[in-house]
């Protein structure tokens, strides 16, 4: 948002109509210590702080731990060999809170089928995927309002909008039908990629989408577009958005990322949009941040966090607010492997952002093969299943908690190496779990 700093402190005036001699040069003194300490304060102070607004506090991860429960979860259902159409496993892993209290899960490439039991083979100590097993572009599985899943939707969910063509979904959030409207739908951004070659082997970036679903029956209504970066010649200075969303004082804020990492440089660079409450299927209410301003016209937005080196974000990163402190949470600029996840904090969603702060490396599923190069990627915050403060909406969360899911891959630079250790471990293609608790900053 545009930022305009206010004045500093000026010496108090009340000594202006005071009578002249020692007294009133004692109270101008002091007014003008009290100002000079003022000043100074201010400058050390965030610029949301200097406008009045409520104390905004450096915010980092202080502690972590692994959630078996959530995670396990996934294991039972995904291990459930009672159907042979729902879901084993799948990655970019996002939900929301449905008014009912059910949770949409939403998910990216998704393993259809049925799990095998281990069979008790030297060197192959865990469930696995048939070979044959169907990879469909996205999916989606409802988690009853008791947190156990129940149901894989019809699958894909989002149909592919051209041949070569699919589409990916990550934030999700409910709102009203139109502003002001009674009758609430989900609203689901969508990544629409293409098929490309060289750095780009997991698709060419194309557009943002936004798709309008059904209540409380979740069917896909509508899909409209409403960013097309077509037109831009180098797809790494392409920006999808919609990697998180969170809202504040009749807005949505949502975040996208340019696609950099594909061509093999250190960091992504982290872009903003917003939308008015109730709109974000209106291309047309869609504003990018530019650097300075809002303006409607993507091709005009700028980074808001990424310098292209030791700072910057994952293709796909999470952001919550913990109080008036917003909080980024990305895998670590730079890190070989993609193994650990640090952040930023900003007093503002266009920042300045202050960090990164102290990485942490969440678990990977075991393996008995030889070389170890499970990773860990995408992590998402789920603030409407955080903790004490579960319910909580717009990604807002309670009392510092976040329940952060992180997916798991096997990097192999042969895709049929690293899609064979996928079907014979299936904890490999699934979503791990952790809660973390937010603390101060240095």
């Amino acid at each position: 948002m545009s930022v305009t700093h206010s004045a500093r402190p000026t010496p108090a005036q009340t000594s202006r109509n005071q009578g002249s001699g020692k007294g009133s040069g004692v109270v101008l003194l002091l007014a003008l210590l009290v100002a000079l300490v003022v000043a100074a304060l201010f400058t050390t102070l965030p610029d949301e702080d200097r406008e009045g607004a409520a104390y905004c506090a450096p915010r980092k991860v202080a502690s972590w731990s692994a959630d078996e429960l959530t995670t396990g979860e996934f294991t039972r259902y995904g291990n459930d060999a009672s159907r042979t159409d729902d879901w084993t496993g799948g990655d970019g892993t996002h939900s929301v809170r449905l008014p009912d209290g059910r949770v949409l899960w939403l998910f990216s490439d998704t393993y259809l089928g049925q799990v095998n039991p281990p069979p008790n083979l030297a060197g192959q100590p865990h469930s696995w995927r048939d070979v044959n097993t169907p990879l469909l572009r996205n999916s989606g599985v409802v988690m009853s309002a008791a947190g156990r899943l129940e149901q894989t939707l019809p699958a894909p969910m989002f149909p592919d909008p051209a041949a070569g063509q699919w589409r990916w979904p990550v934030a999700a959030k409910v709102e009203a039908r139109s502003p002001g409207a009674d009758e609430q739908v989900v609203r689901v951004v969508l990544w629409t990629r293409e098929n490309g070659t060289g750095p780009w082997i997991y698709g060419v970036p194309v557009a943002t989408e936004v798709a309008t679903l059904s209540l409380p029956d979740l069917r896909v209504e509508d899909i409209v577009k409403v960013s097309d970066q077509s037109g831009i010649e180098d797809p790494a200075r392409r920006v999808l958005y919609g990697t998180t969303a969170v809202d504040q004082d009749g807005y949505t804020y949502v975040f996208g990322g340019s696609d950099e990492q594909a061509t093999a440089r250190p960091a992504s660079a982290a872009h903003l949009a917003r939308v008015p409450d109730g709109r974000l299927a209106e291309p047309g209410a869609w504003e990018y941040w530019d650097g300075s301003d809002w303006d409607t016209r993507d091709v005009r937005s700028r980074p808001v966090l990424g310098n292209g080196g030791e700072k910057g974000v994952g293709s796909a990163f999470t952001v919550v607010r913990d109080g008036s402190t917003w909080v980024l949470l990305t895998m670590a600029a730079g890190t070989e492997g993609l193994t650990t996840v640090t952040s930023y904090w900003a007093c503002s969603p266009s920042g300045p952002w202050y960090g990164p702060t102290k990485a942490f490396t969440p678990p990977l599923p075991h393996d008995s093969a030889p070389r170890k190069d499970a990773t860990a990627y995408n992590p998402q915050a789920h603030p409407a299943l955080g903790g004490a403060g579960a319910g909580a909406a717009g990604g807002t969360v309670r009392d510092g908690q976040v329940l952060l899911s992180y997916d798991v891959n096997w990097l192999d630079a042969t895709p049929r190496v690293g899609q064979s250790h996928i079907t014979r471990n299936v904890d490999l293609y699934r979503p791990r779990f952790a809660r973390l608790k937010l603390g101060p900053a240095d």
